[in-house]
């Protein structure tokens, strides 16, 4: 199994030099005896998957669909309406990617079924309360849940290449999990356990599944997906800048507040994840224009919100996909309800180094080509 000694180094030696800081010795522990024990559990049980499931040896990732685009873009909206078409696609759902194994998600299964027949659900129940009171109050700005569709660079975990890290600790700075189309020397072994988990997952839903996969970090693995995995297609979000920017960073800052980081501990990293966030505009759409024959498609926001329906159709004709008519039955009542979400997420772009004048003179060919709103003039916060 894969495992990014580089970055657990580099991540090692920023947290042993926080000395004085009050989660140190936490994270040390949690680096020097929980990292090497899960990933060594981990990588015992996905060598035994190949004992336990033969198919293993032959399972394909045929024409998978990537999505991609900034955060707070509308890539979990894209992502949850597709896996809604249960019967063509496969996806992690956030409790699996806790277990890259396919033998570990069959022992889960197990446990799940002796809960239901034995205890009545009490494990289950415990969970569902779990849930609730970890995710609960979260809800609001990005919907989690064990049992929710997630972003796929949390399977990566085990080999130390998700992005958990990133969010758990401000180390934006000192590991770049983002541009990896500039990074050859860690293309091959990111994939390769990539590959290694999507395998896994999908004969874990039969085997004959198209792999649905979306995160906002993959904006900066575009060129890398599409050599690694043949016949991928690409979906690209698209959302005023000006609205998804300071939304994402909101929500990053959010999660390092959480965990009891300061605003001088997290201020390099949050200048890094600026950078990002240009990129993940322009990065998309200077390799699909290298890459004409991957069957890609961009998806406009206001399109996805507006239309629903509509937006599916427009992805499923781009990417040679046949919409069934029960599907297409549901999306007509599913687009409905989304037309009646609204979110009550807020941010101040005040909070962070950026105006939207900078954000429009960075991204000014997409404002044109787009007709988004020149917020420059805008003082108030605004709804995500």
């Amino acid at each position: 199994m894969y495992f990014d000694f580089d970055y657990y180094s580099k991540v090692l030696r920023h947290v042993w030099q926080l000395k004085g800081h009050p989660k140190r010795t936490k994270l040390l522990v949690r680096l020097l005896v929980l990292v090497p024990l899960e990933s060594t559990v981990h990588a015992l049980f996905m060598a035994l998957d190949y004992l336990f499931f033969p198919k293993l040896w032959t399972q394909e990732i045929k024409d998978p669909v990537f999505i991609v685009g900034h955060q707070r873009s509308g890539t979990t909206l894209m992502h949850r309406l597709l896996s809604d078409d249960g019967e063509r696609f496969s996806y992690f759902l956030y409790w699996e990617m806790f277990f890259p194994s396919l033998l570990q998600k069959r022992i889960v299964q197990g446990v799940g079924w002796l809960d239901r027949k034995l205890f009545g659900e009490l494990i289950k129940n415990r969970l569902v309360a779990w849930d609730d009171k970890t995710f609960g109050p979260y809800r609001h700005m990005h919907y989690m849940s064990l049992w929710a569709s997630e972003e796929d660079a949390f399977a990566l975990r085990p080999a130390f290449v998700s992005q958990q890290w990133a969010l758990d600790l401000p180390i934006m700075h000192v590991i770049d999990q983002f541009h990896l189309d500039q990074m050859p020397a860690k293309q091959k072994g990111w994939m390769r356990f990539y590959r290694a988990v999507i395998k896994r997952q999908l004969l874990f839903n039969g085997g004959n599944k198209i792999h649905l996969a979306k995160n906002p970090v993959m904006s900066g693995w575009v060129e890398t997906l599409i050599k690694y995995f043949p016949g991928a297609r690409i979906v690209v979000l698209m959302r005023d800048p000006g609205q998804c920017i300071p939304s994402g960073m909101q929500l990053v800052k959010v999660s390092w507040e959480g965990k009891g980081w300061s605003p001088s501990d997290y201020a390099q990293s949050q200048a890094m994840l600026l950078q990002t966030c240009f990129e993940s505009f322009t990065n998309p759409r200077d390799v699909l224009a290298r890459y004409p024959q991957t069957p890609q498609v961009v998806v406009d926001y206001r399109e996805l919100t507006s239309d629903p329906r509509a937006a599916i159709k427009k992805v499923y004709q781009a990417l040679e996909l046949e919409l069934t008519p029960e599907f297409d039955e549901y999306l007509v009542a599913k687009g409905e309800r989304e037309k009646k979400h609204s979110s009550s997420f807020r941010y101040d772009i005040s909070d962070f180094q950026v105006s939207y004048e900078q954000i429009e003179n960075e991204l000014s060919d997409f404002y044109e080509q787009y007709d988004w709103p020149r917020r420059s003039e805008l003082v108030d916060p605004i709804s995500a």
